[in-house]
């Protein structure tokens, strides 16, 4: 959306306000910390929000963690795009991470219950989701695909082909399977939901579904291992992800804000982008101020 550029952009000219003023009360001194204490960015930057966290010291970020490249555990270790991204904020804040796995389709309720105190999860902003969290700044540009078994349905190029009969596979609790019901049960298709997007690929592998209907990262990420499954179609729906908030927590959700400010405009995002995707592709508004 439009309102990407504006919010980092916004962002960035808060902060730069927040220093100059802060810089008047340097006898003061920078308190640093987590819990109800002034956190300090990497640089010593003053500015950041007051905040708290549910246990003092440490972020506890929710997570399904099985929806690479942006969150999985190999070997023991939480790895991805959001993990990184995470615990970058966490090392400016002064916090240590702590994750939780939790099931999608419920892990928005979960954080507005305050059992954990930030989701990272590629998580779309939508206006639903607003009506029980908070949304930071969007911090990736998604797009939905379609995905098929091209040993089982090689014609299938497009989801204009799907109709009565058809079994399309989609994970609970995301945009893929709501955009799945608004536009394929029309047609007659009927949507599979899974737990885990990984799972409805192994469906899909088994030639028990016709299709996947998933965000297209992810979608590359999970079948590359997958040689009968393909990508066959983009489904442009100008999604943006956003770490989502207890609505009781705005605090934290503003001093995560503004150390994201921070790692856009001083180049730590595009590092962490071009780690994960193709470096030429990082959006405009991701770009370093300089």
């Amino acid at each position: 959306m439009k309102r990407t550029r504006v919010w980092l952009a916004a962002l960035i000219a808060v902060f730069a306000l927040i220093v100059a003023a802060c810089a008047s009360n340097e006898d003061e001194g920078p308190t640093a910390g987590t819990g109800t204490t002034a956190a300090t960015g990497a640089t010593g930057e003053t500015g950041i929000p007051t905040f708290t966290t549910i246990e003092e010291g440490k972020l506890t970020v929710g997570s399904c963690l099985d929806y690479p490249p942006f969150e999985s555990v190999k070997g023991g270790v939480e790895t991805g795009f959001d993990v990184d991204i995470t615990n970058e904020i966490a090392s400016r804040l002064g916090l240590e991470v702590v994750w939780v796995k939790a099931d999608f389709d419920t892990i928005f309720t979960a954080v507005a219950g305050d059992q954990f105190d930030m989701v990272a999860a590629a998580s779309t902003i939508t206006d639903e989701r607003e009506q029980v969290v908070d949304f930071s700044v969007p911090y990736y540009n998604a797009l939905q695909s379609l995905s098929v078994n091209t040993q089982e349905t090689p014609d299938i190029t497009s989801t204009d082909q799907l109709g009565d009969g058809d079994v399309v596979g989609a994970q609970k609790g995301t945009t893929g399977k709501i955009w799945a019901e608004e536009n394929l049960v029309p047609q007659g298709v009927e949507i599979k939901s899974f737990t885990s997007s990984t799972d409805s690929f192994r469906d899909l592998e088994a030639g028990n579904i016709v299709g996947v209907i998933n965000d297209k990262t992810a979608s590359v990420e999970i079948i590359k291992d997958l040689p009968s499954l393909e990508v066959v179609q983009d489904i442009e729906t100008n999604e943006h992800y956003g770490l989502a908030f207890s609505p009781s927590n705005p605090d934290l959700r503003e001093a995560v804000n503004a150390v994201f400010a921070q790692m856009v405009a001083d180049g730590t995002y595009a590092t962490i982008y071009g780690k994960y995707f193709p470096p030429d592709s990082l959006p405009a508004e991701f770009a370093p101020s300089s």
